[in-house]
């Protein structure tokens, strides 16, 4: 099967490998102003930051009008921008503002597709958004158990056989460039990976500083088929951003933690004081010694969580923190360390 060649995705200017997550800008949990949404993307174009995601899930399409009003001005050449398939919109005066945990989102609502017409129409819908003729990266979203239950199989099926093909299609005519998963669920990397080659991941939250779920198998396996990973979900939904210690309610995987999780974090979290290193920042620079990730992508819903993360990716760790986390069983002996 033709394939683009071995994906990277640029770092900022600067040497930070880190990327600009679309999500919260499509008001993920809560509202964003246009004049807040336009200073972010503002802020991370002039960082230098050159590696872009969204999605038609951010806000029904919202995201991706706000990256292309940021993004269609600059030569092509100097950014990587992604989005997915999966979902396609349809117009609906009587849609809800509120969705799928975005709020005050454009009126449409969604529709699974992952058929070969529903995954070409989702392509150009987005370029159609964005006002670009080419996604540098295309993402099949959410092809996951946890997503579909039941019907799991007749999905990984269809992406097998329709979406990843018809991608593939896509790209051959110029209209994509490298082919992926976008996930928050290893399994559903190993069972297509098991049976077709990607260029590269979207993966969320399955490896941080708390949740290792995808070190055992996924990330080897990436590093040997030289499948390439932006990673997302670094802070896994907010808990690893905000920390358990000072109260309040942390978030887990878009849902309120478990306590399992809130337990682990409150552990990591007494490491992060005894040693001065800020949770944020050990959460952002943990997942990047691995050598199958090139970049972690992080959303920001104003200027000052993008600067922070920036900040938070070049603040000094000293290895005594990650060989305490390693002594209190909260680090695997065999996941590498910056």
């Amino acid at each position: 099967m033709p394939h683009a060649p071995q994906t990277r995705f640029p770092a900022c200017a600067d040497g930070l490998r880190l990327g600009l997550g679309g999500a919260p800008l499509g008001n993920l949990f809560r509202a964003v102003p246009e004049d807040e949404a336009r200073a972010v993307l503002a802020g991370a174009l002039a960082d230098g930051c050159r590696s872009f995601d969204t999605a038609p899930h951010y806000g029904n399409g919202l995201s991706e009008q706000r990256f292309g009003q940021a993004l269609r001005a600059l030569p092509r050449e100097c950014f990587v921008l992604s989005s997915k398939v999966g979902r396609v919109l349809q117009a609906d005066p009587q849609a809800p503002r509120d969705q799928n945990g975005y709020v005050q989102v454009l009126p449409f609502t969604q529709r699974w597709d992952y058929s070969a017409a529903g995954t070409r129409r989702s392509v150009e819908d987005s370029l159609q958004r964005l006002s670009l003729a080419r996604l540098d990266v295309a993402y099949v979203h959410d092809c996951d158990a946890a997503t579909h239950g039941d019907a799991h199989p007749q999905v990984l099926a269809q992406v097998l056989g329709e979406t990843l093909p018809t991608l593939r299609a896509l790209q051959r005519e110029g209209l994509v460039g490298a082919v992926g998963l976008g996930v928050n669920d290893v399994q559903a990397c190993l069972d297509v990976l098991a049976r077709a080659e990607l260029d590269c991941l979207l993966l969320a939250g399955r490896y941080s500083l708390i949740d290792h779920s995808a070190l055992a198998a996924l990330l080897p396996l990436c590093v040997a088929r030289g499948v390439r990973i932006a990673l997302g979900g670094v802070f896994n939904s907010g808990i690893l951003a905000t920390g358990v210690l000072g109260g309040g309610e942390p978030r887990f995987n878009y849902a309120r933690a478990p306590q399992a999780w809130i337990e682990r974090t409150a552990a990591v979290e007494r490491i992060c004081m005894a040693h001065g290193v800020p949770l944020r920042a050990a959460a952002l620079q943990f997942p990047l010694a691995h050598p199958a990730v090139d970049i972690v992508v992080a959303g920001a819903q104003d200027l000052g969580q993008w600067q922070d993360s920036r900040a938070m990716l070049a603040q000094p760790i000293p290895a005594a923190f990650w060989q305490a986390l390693r002594a209190q069983g909260l680090l695997p002996h065999d996941a590498p360390t910056p």
